[in-house]
């Protein structure tokens, strides 16, 4: 089978129907100038044979192939290709008997791809298995082998070179049935597995329940049969019941008629009791105010005129005690000005002793200066008479200095000597005691390691408790904290009860639908997911949730359906998932910004939970008064229930509620209160959990700080034992000794030290004097020279003494002390006039306080008089509120009465309606019982 002609209409390149022949058996060739459309023939006959990768005919889509993708007004492209079927050795299977077969393929821009074989329309796998069975399979990857690929083709490995064989020879088309097939019966199996499942849980299960059904259906009519015999039975005993209650019935109406005659006579005879009461009461007001009123008057006024006396000469009498008071307060402040005058005084009298000390240092100064004055002129008098001065500023001939410096010499030498015999005396002491102390040397050394090694475990112990970095009082103020915050948990759920007891329906619990439910799916009641932004909305907002508040709120309705299938609810609930939830839209009304609310605008809730909020309280409008509620309620555009802040609803539909307020507790503020109070409660245990975890991590601290706290204190004690041993030792008391004498060696080798220095400046020295008794003559005239420079110096010094001295002696302290003497005596006499003063004011005070003691005895006795006389006042009233008592003891007896009368009327007419009831029943009894009720 080959090709015989190619026809193409709106293919590509080839707007019209353009028709190629003269194709030859074996090899063809097409040759043409660039853009000719020599490729675009191939492509045509690739995508006859249905190419899937449009790529190898440069293509992205089906409509690519259409000329100039439809835009010249071509929308389809058609191409036909007529094969020569002659060698029927090689004919398709099916087509023997066609000697052409003529393959179309046509895509329409917007529309369907179609084919044809030999005019009929085919579907795509018919033609792919046309082609296949013929071997020409196009998306092979070998079917067209492009330019540079054939040394691809000629590398290709075994198995490569078999499928492209089998592609060749046409049996690849049966391996991809082959697959297909497998496939085909996979899904067949999966399909008689899933029919047995349904079969295994769904009918079967069904089938036996629609048996146990059965069995109770006939159990049901077995329980019918055994009601119908005891209700026969019942409705016998109901009519024997009857028949008791009529005869007993006309007896208890006789005894509560006896009754009530009883109780109208003595309500009768309490009538007349009160009546004789009140008239006694009367006469006792009258003869009360006749006899006792008025000596009551009369004793009231002489009380009154008593008081006023008493009071005008307390009066007085505290005048005159606030003048003694004003006295002694300016005796106090006299005193006061005295002692600080005194002070003053004393002040001066420092400052004067001040001048004086530094009159007195000048003093010592100016004599010090006039003793070196004078020390210098006896100087210059011993130089001027031939004698020297020495080092101490002692006079003397330079023969003199010199026999002393011979003295000095011979006295360190014999001072050195004795040092060095203490010395020697001393290393050699010092020789035997080291000997004797290094035989006893190891058993201390043992006892100062043992110390050493004491000393060094303590101070790792207390390392170690540094670094544990625990406090000792920390643990008890961690259980002091757990304690008070177990007492707050405590005291929190016992309020969370509480409330939750008072209001069951702010409880809400389920149990977790499922393994690793996740909680959070559960949003929880509405009224628990709100808060109010403004209490005076909290009616108005209950009123315009209503029910919804209790309405538990989810994520997606799936939730919804789990929670209620087995959450085991306790209760019937409603549930809102938010995903899913419907919301209406509204028209907001023009009534002032202030006046009206959006219902939703008045809660805060989570962003999360808008569309569940606005399916509870988005559809409503809450104003502020009546006038605007009407107002945005009918108006025409909105037509929307409102509600007013006071509760009052209305509904565009024409009805209104309104009236006096609930006294029961708000909701919404109960739900605060109980959301407040649960928060508190997750707080405080987060806390308890936080501080169980601390002290569980500090237990071990704890027992470890104890446990190297104790063995710290051992070994302190220990450290303690070990030095009192050392001390008391005797190698101990050597090596004191040891001690000494290495301190008189080093006392001897500083004083043998010293006595060399002092003999060596001594020798200096009497060099200087000897070389001074060469040069006699020369020397004097220099210490002359400089005994008169000292002499001129210490003149100078002493004048500047003696002026600063004048200078201080001229200072006048003289008025300070006349001027204090003068005030003192002043103040003197101010004190003795007002100490007069208050003496004549203590005398008057004396005599006012014994008129007010007499005048106070003559209001107490008045009083006195006063209350007996109200005593006896108070005694008739006594009498007259017991006679006040009993009669309303005998009116609460007719009201007793009275209800008791009520009562038995009340017993009278149930028990004559019981008696009518109980005939006419035991009549219809006797009718059923008989069979003769007609319904």
């Amino acid at each position: 089978m080959h090709i015989k002609s190619v026809i193409l209409e709106g293919f590509k390149s080839y707007a019209q129907r353009t028709e190629v022949n003269g194709f030859d058996p074996l090899f063809n060739a097409i040759t043409g100038l660039n853009g000719s459309g020599k490729s675009n023939i191939l492509d045509s006959i690739c995508f006859l044979l249905g190419i899937s990768n449009l790529s190898q005919v440069r293509a992205s889509n089906l409509q690519d192939l259409v000329y100039k993708n439809g835009q010249a007004g071509i929308t389809k492209a058609l191409v036909s290709i007529t094969f020569d079927n002659s060698d029927k050795k090689q004919s398709p299977l099916g087509f023997e008997v066609h000697d052409e077969i003529t393959v179309t393929r046509q895509v329409v821009i917007g529309g369907r791809n179609k084919y044809l074989i030999n005019g009929v329309n085919a579907n795509n796998t018919r033609v792919y298995d046309l082609f296949c069975s013929v071997g020409l399979n196009v998306n092979n990857p070998h079917f067209l082998i492009m330019q540079g690929r054939i040394t691809k083709v000629m590398n290709m490995k075994p198995p490569e070179i078999l499928s492209m064989i089998e592609e060749a020879a046409g049996t690849r088309m049966y391996e991809y049935k082959k697959q297909n097939a497998q496939r085909t019966i996979e899904k067949k199996e999966a399909k008689l597995r899933e029919i047995k499942t349904i079969l295994e849980e769904e009918i079967t299960p069904t089938i036996q329940k629609l048996k146990e059904e059965r069995s109770s259906y006939l159990e049901y009519q077995k329980l019918l049969r055994e009601i119908e015999h005891l209700s026969r039975l019942y409705i016998a005993y109901q009519f024997l019941l009857a028949e008791d209650t009529k005869e007993r019935s006309a007896e208890a109406l006789k005894e509560m008629q006896d009754k009530i005659k009883k109780l109208q006579e003595e309500v009768s005879e309490n009538d007349k009791k009160i009546k004789a009461l009140s008239h006694e009461i009367e006469e006792l007001e009258k003869r009360k105010d006749k006899e006792v009123g008025g000596i009551l008057r009369s004793l009231e006024d002489a009380l009154t005129e008593a008081q006023r006396v008493n009071t005008k000469s307390q009066s007085a009498f505290d005048f005159k005690k606030k003048n003694l008071a004003s006295e002694e307060n300016k005796r106090k402040e006299l005193e006061k000005n005295m002692v600080e005058d005194s002070k003053t005084l004393a002040a001066k009298e420092k400052e004067v002793k001040k001048i004086t000390d530094g009159l007195s240092a000048l003093q010592e100064a100016s004599n010090k200066d006039a003793e070196a004055l004078a020390v210098a002129q006896q100087h210059f008098n011993a130089v001027s008479a031939g004698l020297s001065s020495n080092e101490d500023g002692a006079e003397a001939t330079l023969a003199g200095q010199m026999m002393a410096c011979k003295n000095e010499i011979s006295k360190t030498q014999t001072e050195a000597k004795q040092a060095q015999m203490k010395l020697k005396h001393a290393q050699q002491e010092l020789k035997t005691k080291q000997t004797e102390i290094k035989k006893m040397d190891s058993g201390y050394r043992k006892d100062q390691e043992a110390l050493e090694a004491v000393k060094k475990l303590k101070e790792k112990l207390e390392t170690e408790m540094k670094r544990l970095n625990y406090e000792e009082n920390k643990e008890e103020s961690l259980l002091e904290r757990r304690r008070q915050l177990s007492r707050d948990i405590s005291r929190l759920k016992e309020t969370e009860e509480a409330l939750l007891a008072r209001f069951p329906n702010l409880r809400f619990a389920y149990r977790d639908p499922e393994k690793n439910w996740n909680r959070n799916c559960v949003k929880g009641l509405v009224a628990s997911l709100i808060s109010v932004k403004d209490s005076s909305a909290t009616t108005a907002l209950e009123l315009v949730a209503g029910d919804r508040l209790y309405n538990v709120v989810v994520d997606t309705e799936v939730t919804g359906k789990k929670l209620l299938e087995k959450g085991e609810l306790k209760r019937r609930y409603t549930i809102i998932p938010v995903r899913v939830i419907c919301i209406m839209t509204y028209v907001f009304p023009q009534v002032g910004p202030n006046n009206v609310h959006v219902a939703l605008s008045l809660v805060e809730y989570k962003p999360e939970l808008q569309k569940a909020m606005e399916f509870v309280f988005g559809m409503t409008f809450v104003c502020d008064n009546m006038d605007n509620a009407k107002k945005v309620a009918f108006d025409k555009r909105i037509m929307t229930r409102t509600v007013t802040l006071g509760g009052d609803v209305f509904d565009p539909h024409g009805t209104l509620s309104g009236g006096a307020r609930s006294q029961a507790a708000s909701i919404l503020m109960k739900f605060q209160e109980l959301k407040d109070v649960q928060d508190e409660l997750r707080t405080k245990e987060n806390e308890l959990r936080a501080l169980e975890e601390e002290l569980a991590n500090l237990k071990n601290t704890a027992e470890k700080y104890r446990h190297l706290k104790q063995q710290w204190e051992m070994k302190a004690e220990e450290v303690d034992l070990l030095q009192t041993k050392l001390q008391q030792s005797s190698y101990h008391k050597q090596q004191e000794e040891l001690d000494a004498l290495k301190k008189i060696i080093e006392e001897s080798e500083e004083t043998l030290k010293n006595t060399k220095e002092i003999q060596k400046k001594a020798e200096e020295k009497y060099e200087v004097l000897e070389n001074k008794m060469k040069n006699a003559e020369a020397e004097r005239e220099r210490e002359l020279k400089d005994a008169q420079k000292k002499l001129d110096c210490a003149k100078t010094k002493a004048d500047a003494s003696s002026k600063k001295m004048k200078e201080k002696q001229q200072l006048k302290l003289s008025p300070w002390s006349w001027r204090s003497s003068g005030e003192h005596a002043s103040y003197e006499q101010q004190l003795e006039a007002v100490k007069e003063a208050i003496i004549s004011y203590e005398g008057q005070i004396a005599v006012m306080a014994s008129e007010v003691a007499k005048n106070e005895e003559l209001v107490n006795k008045a009083q006195e008089e006063v209350s007996k006389q109200k005593e006896v006042i108070t005694a008739q009233d006594n009498i007259i509120k017991a006679k006040y008592a009993e009669i309303a003891q005998h009116k609460e007896q007719n009201n007793e009465s009275q209800l008791k009368i009520k009562e038995l009327d009340h017993n009278i007419s149930k028990h004559k309606r019981e008696a009518e009831d109980a005939a006419a029943k035991a009549c219809f009894e006797e009718l059923t019982v008989n069979g003769r009720t007609t319904v």
